[in-house]
């Protein structure tokens, strides 16, 4: 699991350990420097005699970049750097003593491996002037130099990926303490490439954006135990496809089925819903509980009749505080209903433009593609449901909780890609659903041929060798359901004493 950090919580960690007097340049500086060697050494060249060109502003980043400059000069490479402005004294003083020599712009195109070091994560908005003609005169120049980044791109949205102004692409960025969200958010992402976290001893809190791995995948997924069965294991309801648009019902169907629930209840039209039978026997067709919905993939909402289904099963859903997710056509509804966190809307960029348009919030989709992050928490606060903006990277948030961020192969750009989508989530969320509603008695059922003395229900019970004269308690679970139970034993002690205690006093 990659947790990122906004640049105030890195800051804010930081300062006690420089007030302590920690060496976090020094350690930053060393990391930078092992990093940037085992780029060149991945590309073929010999470190010793390498050509490196440093770039480095006047901020901390630029003092880690210096200091890296010094310690790749004691290793043999041919240093040069380049100072625009002001320079971070100490590094500088260090890179001088190690024969690092200052060096015009234009230097670097005879260098083989560049490091930036313009600006750190301080910076806020497009770069400015002279910054900004440097980064585009660099990018026309180079020709298979190695870019490693100081801690994050300079021009890069460092909280937010947004990319206002022109940027270095990298090939290596080397953050420092913690990742930041902009490294892994659209559109920074594409320009940092490769990313290592550099350990400089931070302790940091909540993350500001969370991004899961292929192994926190498998951790979370749900697993059927030996006491589930269909009812525990989920029952997803499908309102999905159309005459118009009849392969959205079908991947929807296929995608919720293969991530394994319980049982597949499909909600659409009766023709389609016939062929998806025919496809999937195990689907149950018809109305019947359900533990959440997909409304929405291949629905068409201008059919008035199938949009006033998709809108009644939406409050029939919230009625049962049921989750749903809305995809396509029906994310519309979630302008006028009432949604909470259970309701997840999975717009692409145009959807999302839509529905913001329509709650108020003029955006186009160049905006939301332009700063996704930033559209999808805003559409999280103006609904109430919780938020999935599918692009080159997925966007998830509610409206105050940590942003998600999952990246994935270009593959799946391609038609019915989101109804699979749908159709998978909404299984996942019927089988935590499912699980919570339900109330599973251990055990077996007795015979009533052959019923044990005392308790008859001893192979079941949780007590068998008290509680013949005590009433069960019930407890509720879920809307409408309960499960009786005897209470433990102290609790159930201590009732009958006061029973007995008030009878005495009579």
């Amino acid at each position: 699991m990659i947790k990122a950090y906004r640049a105030a919580d890195v800051r804010a960690a930081e300062a006690p350990l420089l007030a302590a007097g920690e060496p976090l340049m020094e350690r930053a500086s060393g990391a930078l420097t092992l990093a940037t060697i085992r780029e060149v050494s991945a590309s073929g060249r010999p470190v010793y005699g390498c050509r490196a060109f440093v770039l480095a502003g006047g901020g901390d980043n630029g003092g880690d970049a210096l200091y890296a400059a010094a310690r790749l000069a004691a290793r043999g490479m041919s240093v040069k750097a380049f100072v625009p402005g002001r320079a971070h004294e100490g590094g500088l003083a260090a890179a001088l003593r190690a024969g690092v020599r200052l060096a015009e712009l234009e230097e670097a195109r005879r260098a083989d491996v560049w490091i930036d070091g313009l600006v750190g994560i301080g910076a806020r908005g497009p770069l400015r002037e002279p910054l900004a003609s440097h980064v585009r005169a660099l990018s026309g120049m180079r020709s298979g130099q190695r870019v490693v980044a100081v801690d994050v791109p300079s021009g890069i949205g460092t909280d937010d990926g947004t990319v206002p102004g022109p940027v270095l692409d990298c090939d290596l960025t080397v953050t420092m303490g913690a990742p930041k969200p902009g490294l892994y958010l659209e559109p920074a992402r594409r320009h940092a490439g490769r990313i290592e976290v550099a350990d400089i001893g931070l302790s940091l809190g909540e993350p500001a954006l969370v991004s899961l791995q292929e192994e926190d995948a498998r951790g979370m997924w749900p697993v059927p135990g030996p006491d589930s069965h269909k009812y525990t294991r989920g029952v997803l309801g499908v309102m999905a496809g159309s005459r118009r648009y009849p392969g959205a019902g079908f991947l929807c169907a296929d995608a919720a089925l293969a991530a394994g629930p319980g049982m597949v209840r499909y909600a659409g039209p009766r023709d389609l819903a016939d062929r998806v039978a025919a496809r999937h026997p195990e689907c149950v067709l018809g109305e019947g509980r359900v533990d959440a919905w997909v409304i929405g993939p291949g629905v068409d909402m201008d059919d008035e009749r199938a949009a006033s289904e998709a809108a009644r099963r939406l409050q029939l859903a919230a009625a049962e505080s049921l989750p749903v997710v809305l995809d396509a056509g029906a994310i519309a509804l979630a302008a006028t209903a009432e949604c909470d966190e259970r309701v997840v809307l999975t717009p692409h960029a145009g959807e999302l433009a839509n529905l913001l348009t329509s709650l108020g919030e003029a955006v186009s989709r160049r905006e939301i593609e332009a700063a996704p992050a930033r559209a999808a928490r805003l559409a999280a606060t103006a609904t109430g449901a919780t938020v999935l903006l599918k692009g080159p990277v997925d966007v998830a948030c509610t409206a105050d909780g940590p942003l998600y961020a999952q990246s994935g192969p270009a593959w799946r750009a391609t038609a019915g890609a989101g109804d699979v989508l749908a159709g998978l989530l909404g299984a996942v969320l019927s089988i935590e659903s499912g699980s919570g509603r339900l109330h599973q008695v251990p055990g077996t059922v007795p015979s009533p041929r052959d019923f044990p003395k005392g308790d008859r229900f001893a192979p079941r019970s949780s007590h068998p060798d008290y509680g013949l004269d005590i009433r069960p308690v019930l407890t509720e679970v879920g809307p409408e359901h309960v499960y009786a139970a005897l209470p433990p034993r102290d609790e159930a002690n201590a009732s009958a004493q006061e029973t007995n205690g008030q009878e005495e006093t009579r």
